[in-house]
């Protein structure tokens, strides 16, 4: 006899459609995307390493109905399974089978401690994804033929992306992650927050997070989105 799934339900109108939007773009960076789900006491986060990126993602949400009076989700799943298990109409998803987890999803950052250093308009992070993405097309357009290598490419990503966000210790990276995962959409104000060496960029749509520490990454996007 198969095991019954859990099934999650949204408090909130709309996340159902967010949850699937999420998906839908780290599947199509990467098919066979993992995502760790860790959810309890009313609340569900949902975290991704985007495949072009050096950075974590992560949705949460409030649960209508938590996964048990006592009892916690903290698994590992196919993204692509994830996605099939979607409901939009009844704002609920149902939890798959667990997958042997890719290493990030054994080091998330923290789930408390995390202290406001700053605020940013949504409308001038956006305005700065999409001059650097330019300005890495403009760049990588006036290589040679010949220059233009994966490796000069992977050079001029990381020149862009290692940048900070203005008078921030936030690298561009996330803020070009951010940017191709939809979470920059809409106005007002998106907050900057780290714990120990966690920085991360919190958006209405979901947050990206990445090691202040870590310096320059390798594997960085040279296809801009």
């Amino acid at each position: 006899m198969t095991a019954r799934q859990p099934r999650l339900v949204f408090a909130d109108p709309g996340e159902a459609a967010g949850l699937d939007a999420f998906l839908r773009r780290l599947l199509r960076w990467e098919k066979a995307a993992a995502v760790r789900i860790q959810a309890g006491s009313g609340v569900v986060g949902i975290f991704a390493k985007p495949a072009r990126f050096e950075v974590l993602a992560v949705r949460t949400a409030r649960l209508l109905e938590p996964a048990g009076a006592d009892a916690e989700i903290d698994v590992t799943v196919s993204a692509g399974e994830l996605l099939e298990g979607v409901d939009e109409p009844a704002e609920a998803f149902a939890v798959p089978t667990a997958v042997t987890g890719p290493p990030w999803a054994g080091m998330l950052p923290p789930r408390g401690g995390w202290e406001a250093f700053g605020e940013v308009p949504a409308d001038a992070v956006r305005a700065v994804a999409a001059a650097a993405v330019g300005e890495f097309r403009e760049r990588a357009e006036k290589l040679g033929q010949q220059e233009r290598t994966r490796e000069r490419l992977d050079g001029l990503a990381e020149e862009i992306w290692s940048r900070p966000l203005g008078r921030t210790e936030l690298p561009l990276r996330a803020v070009h992650a951010a940017h191709a995962l939809g979470f920059l959409a809409g106005e007002g104000q998106l907050k900057l927050l780290k714990a120990g060496p966690w920085l991360r960029l919190r958006t209405p749509a979901g947050s990206v997070v990445v090691r202040s520490s870590q310096g320059r990454a390798p594997g960085l996007s040279v296809t801009p989105v």
